[in-house]
This record gives C-alpha cells, sequence and structure tokens, in this order.
C-alpha cells in the first residue's frame, strides 16, 4: 500500500478518490488543519497505482462540509465545478444549518392554551403554538386556537395562557382574529424583556427549499421538524376548501395537532409561514400561510381592527399557454391570448354580473394593470371597496369589451 496525501480542487476529482477507495479497498478520511481548510488523505493498493492519473490540486472546504468549530459558512469564495466560475451560495445546508435556524426563533415560540367551555362548564382545552414578534408582547398565532367559534366571529377578548420557552408563565388576551385567513394576535405585557423572532419574506420561496416547523405538538415544547417547501401557492380550491381564494405554503416538516399557530422558519432563522393545518389521511401534508399575506393581515388590524377584502362575485382560473391552447382545440373561436384570467362562473345579482361579466370572458386588464393571474387581480384591488375599475376582457372571436365593477365588502363568514 502506498499513500498519498494531496488537495483536491474539482468535485469529480473527490468522487473520484471516494470510488477509487471504496472500489480498492483503500481508506479515504477527512484533516482539518488550524487555518480551517480540509485536506483529504488516500491510501491505494500498489495495483491500482497509474490507472487513476488525474491532476491533484488545491481544495478549500465545500460549505457542505464545514470543519467543526465553524459553524458558520466559510470565508472563502468556493467556485462551482460546471465552468461557469458561479459562486456556492454561502446558505447552503450544512452541518448546523438547521440547528442556528432553530436557536434564533426558538426562544420566541410560545406554548397557547385556551380553556374550551360550553355555558360555563369547562370542556377541555385549545392547544396551540405562537411567536412573539415585537418586543411590546405581540404573539402571531392561528384564530382556531385562540378563538372559541361562535358563530365564526370573536365576540370577546379571549384569554389565553402563554407559556414561553424559558418557563415564563403570562395571561395573553386576543386582540385581533380573522377566521378567513385564520390569523390572530395574541397581547402579552411583561416587566421583563422578551425574545423576539424576524419576520422574513415569502415572494422568493422555491419548492424545495429547506424550512423548519416550530412549536408545541401535543404540548411537547420545543419541538423542532425539518423538511422542505414543496408548494409555494397551493390554492384553497385543491384542497377542497369553499369561501374566498386563498393560497398556502405546502411544506413535508411534521405538523400535528398543537403545532398550529407556530411558526415556519427559513434557513436564515426567518418566519416564511404560519402553520395552520395538515392533511389528517396522509403524511407530509402540511399547510402554512404565507407570511407576506399576514403581513397584509397585520396592517389592516393596525389600520381598522379587522381585515377588509373586496368582493367581485367571480370564480376564476388563470391561464397560462398550454391551457389556451388545450381550449382553442375544444372551442377555435376562444380569444388569442398568451395569458390572462378566465372567468369561470359568474355569481347572480353580484358585483361582476351588474357589471356585465359573462362565463367564458378573459381578463386581460384590470384597474389599468395587465393581469395574468387571480393573485394580481387580488393585489390590485388591496382593500378597496365601493370604488369603480376599469376591466378590460376578450370574448370569443377575439371580441374586446371594458366593464366597470364597483367590489363590495366581502362576507367575513364566507
Amino acid at each position: 500500500m502506498r499513500s498519498i496525501l494531496r488537495r483536491i480542487h474539482k468535485r469529480s476529482s473527490l468522487i473520484g478518490a471516494l470510488a477509487l477507495a471504496g472500489g480498492g479497498s483503500g481508506l479515504v478520511y477527512f484533516v482539518v488543519g488550524s487555518d480551517s481548510r480540509t485536506t483529504i488523505s488516500m491510501s491505494k493498493p500498489e495495483a491500482l497505482h497509474g490507472i487513476f492519473s488525474w491532476p491533484w490540486r488545491e481544495f478549500v472546504s465545500h460549505p457542505l462540509f464545514v470543519p467543526l468549530g465553524k459553524p458558520e459558512s466559510v470565508s472563502e469564495d468556493i467556485r462551482s465545478d460546471d465552468g461557469t466560475g458561479s459562486k456556492c451560495c454561502s446558505r447552503c445546508l450544512g452541518r448546523d444549518t438547521i440547528a442556528n435556524a432553530a436557536a434564533r426563533v426558538g426562544p420566541s415560540v410560545v406554548n397557547l392554551s385556551v380553556p374550551q367551555g360550553f355555558r360555563g362548564l369547562t370542556l377541555g382545552k385549545s392547544i396551540g403554538s405562537g411567536t412573539i414578534i415585537d418586543p411590546d408582547g405581540t404573539i402571531l398565532t392561528c384564530a382556531h386556537v385562540v378563538v372559541d367559534f361562535q358563530g365564526m366571529r370573536l365576540s370577546s377578548k379571549e384569554k389565553v395562557d402563554v407559556t414561553l420557552q424559558d418557563g415564563r408563565t403570562f395571561e395573553g388576551t386576543v386582540e385581533n382574529a380573522d377566521m378567513h385567513s385564520d390569523i390572530a394576535i395574541v397581547k402579552i405585557k411583561s416587566r421583563t424583556p422578551l425574545p423576539t423572532a424576524k419576520l422574513g419574506s415569502s415572494r422568493m420561496l422555491r419548492p424545495g427549499d429547506w424550512v423548519i416547523a416550530m412549536g408545541c405538538p401535543l404540548s411537547l415544547q420545543n419541538t423542532i421538524t425539518a423538511g422542505i417547501v414543496s408548494c409555494v401557492n397551493r390554492k384553497s380550491s385543491d384542497l377542497g376548501l369553499g369561501g374566498m381564494h386563498r393560497e398556502y405554503l405546502q411544506t413535508d416538516s411534521a405538523i400535528n395537532a398543537g403545532n398550529s399557530g407556530g411558526p415556519l422558519v427559513n434557513m436564515d432563522g426567518e418566519i416564511i409561514g404560519v402553520n395552520i393545518m395538515k392533511v389528517v389521511a396522509a403524511d407530509g401534508l402540511g399547510f402554512a400561510v404565507p407570511i407576506d399575506s399576514v403581513l397584509k393581515i397585520i396592517e389592516h388590524f393596525k389600520k381598522r381592527g379587522r381585515v377588509i377584502r373586496p368582493w367581485l362575485g367571480l370564480k376564476m382560473i388563470d391561464l397560462n399557454e398550454m391551457i389556451v391552447a388545450q381550449l382553442k382545440e375544444k372551442d377555435p373561436s376562444f380569444p388569442d391570448i398568451d395569458k390572462g384570467v378566465l372567468i369561470h362562473m359568474v355569481t347572480p345579482g353580484s358585483p361582476a354580473d351588474r357589471a356585465g361579466f359573462r362565463p367564458g370572458d378573459c381578463v386581460i386588464e384590470f384597474d389599468g394593470h395587465h393581469v395574468g393571474s387571480i393573485r394580481e387581480i387580488i393585489d390590485i384591488m388591496g382593500d378597496r371597496i365601493k370604488v369603480p375599475m376599469k376591466v378590460v376582457v376578450r370574448r370569443a372571436n377575439n371580441a374586446f369589451a371594458t366593464l366597470i365593477v364597483i367590489p363590495e365588502e366581502a362576507n367575513p363568514d364566507m
């Protein structure tokens, strides 16, 4: 056996080294030097000498192999081997990435307990989770955890028992709750400083991004599970949920009873969603409200104490080139468009019905903006009600129509 000690630059060389050691009964091991560089030592049988003749070059520690004692990403730039010269992202998943993200958020995750009863008779407790998002004691959680649903409305300032990770307990008050989105705000008062979590953004999330779910499933406080984002815009209609249009983050992170209201966290230790439900008859199907939607709801709470949603009375479908091509195969008179929003159904007597919308219309402009998705229409409307908005639609045989619709406030029970 002949010992060889070299430094490897290319990833393909590393893979070759591992294959060589495995196939030839050699040994490969990592050595972390005082300069935080990682070297690879390898021994191989004499019989294999000369078969492999790749050049040996310097190998700098890759973030996937973070040296012990260096939990943060290495400071040196690591270039990929694809010839493009692109740098490996410093946010690559490392040995301590998940633990570090959980450590940033963990102290601010709380256990919530609400007595449930009927006419003064205590029937049990509602158990859930929440996150302190402001030093003033503001806790973000789910409405179904902290509100006793009386006709689906918040009838009074509910009292909530709040337990922090450090063992402190408080009596909280439900300040606001929105049943439609299932988001609520609880407030506690403390004379000592409270830990808080940082709110991130869900806009740039992609399927496959790593996330962790935190909370108190089955009252087991300080529980952390890891997984990925399975879908970034799972529609409520996909889940068979009625009412107005909603979109969720789907994750395969384990979510159980008691996780409701807890945070979904990215690898930077930022909240990117609020866990609200799972599919009982399946594993790895959990759902969270995107934090960007939650921030809009919080702004509504601050401005008016409730969420105002415009209502048109339309059921719509997002269009793309493939769907349009399929529709044109079935009906050659379908409009020549690349994208837009198809009107599937118009509610009789609704603002859209009075404006002249028809099933089969394709919305291409809304209030002066070109649109290609339902989400864009919702964002354009914002919280404006009783405000005329001009809508341009394409109809069969490429006919144009300009309609004026005046949104009404949606029924909160819808």
